[in-house]
């Protein structure tokens, strides 16, 4: 009973920080129509940046100052937000196809650096020694991993309580009609390329400090976990669960991830022995069937966006028609409905 609590505590922690990285990435292509390619730069950047601040002290290396977990933890977040200013500045003004690439190539270029920056990130082997907040208060892993898992829940509702009230604001109404008509909304006076850039840093530093708990519950953060499935699976769990909608991104979460956990127990438990080392490739092709069918079945998610215009009623046909919209790339609101 214990193993199967401890367990649970386990895919809960890591479902609910993936969503906080969903979360960030909703507010960016669901509500913003940004297609950001370089997930796992800004989770690295929160994951790293947290650390290097909070971690223990390094002889052979940059970084360990030791601080107060909420300065490392904030720490991270911050580099987060300085990174998506600097791509943001770059790359925002860009069509949502180049700025997928464009962002894609930040990535690469992150996982390309940690894994080479051994002076600053430890390279191949990473960061690892980080002394975790709250260890002190209890006694035994599970007691920790629950107390840490209560940490992390309360993390995800201040996000979405946040991105709730933004969306709900003039300022998320502007989100969308940036989205669904740049022009229209330059013409009324409004400038498209801030409230794009203002967009993609709040959702990149969502995004730190998902990298940032991350590290925490495994005190560890190294480029394997940057690898480019992070941001497939992320993507999966938007598109499953319904862009424009946070609480279809958080159900698309668990959704998803509760597939890969459980195919991956079922295949290594059922699979013989010879064919364990195809297992991996077998969770991707799974996943992708989700995805696939998802769009078949329910074409813009399990829970879609609701924009609260009655007189659009007709339903999506065609849910990967992009070029309806030739300024941001999503469809119009009315093939949407």
């Amino acid at each position: 009973m214990i193993g199967i609590i401890s367990y649970l505590a386990f895919f809960l922690t890591i479902a609910l920080i993936l969503a906080i990285t969903v979360l960030g990435l909703n507010l960016q292509w669901g509500f913003t129509g940004l297609f950001n390619g370089g997930i796992v730069a800004f989770f690295g950047a929160g994951a790293y940046g947290m650390m290097l601040l909070g971690g223990p002290e390094r002889i052979d290396g940059l970084g360990g100052f030791g601080l107060p977990y909420p300065v490392a933890l904030s720490g991270g977040i911050a580099l987060s937000g300085i990174l998506a200013v600097l791509v943001g500045l770059a790359t925002t003004r860009l069509r949502h196809d180049y700025l997928a690439i464009a962002t894609f190539g930040v990535a690469i270029a992150m996982e390309s650096v940690v894994r080479n920056a051994s002076y600053l990130t430890g390279g191949a082997t990473g960061l690892r020694g980080f002394e975790r907040p709250f260890e002190s208060l209890v006694d035994g892993a599970l007691q920790y991993n629950l107390l840490f898992l209560a940490f992390v829940v309360i993390c995800l509702i201040i996000v979405y309580v946040f991105l709730e009230t933004l969306v709900r604001s003039p300022f998320g109404r502007l989100l969308r009609a940036v989205r669904e008509n740049e022009r229209a909304a330059r013409s009324l006076g409004k400038s498209p390329p801030v409230i794009r850039l203002t967009a993609f840093v709040i959702g990149s530093m969502i995004m730190g400090l998902s990298g940032a708990l991350y590290a925490t519950f495994y005190a560890f953060i190294s480029p394997q976990d940057l690898a480019p499935i992070l941001t497939f699976q992320i993507w999966a769990m938007l598109i499953v669960g319904g862009s424009g909608n946070n609480r279809g991104a958080l159900l698309g979460t668990l959704v998803v991830w509760g597939g890969w956990v459980g195919s991956g127990w079922l295949l290594t438990a059922v699979a013989p022995t010879h064919l364990q080392l195809y297992t991996g490739s077998i969770q991707y092709i799974l996943i992708g069937s989700i995805i696939v069918l998802t769009l078949l079945w329910r074409p813009r998610g399990l829970l879609p966006e609701k924009l609260g215009t009655r007189h659009y009623s007709k339903p999506a046909t065609d849910p990967v028609d992009w070029h309806s919209n030739e300024d941001s790339g999503k469809p119009h609101a009315q093939e949407a409905k």
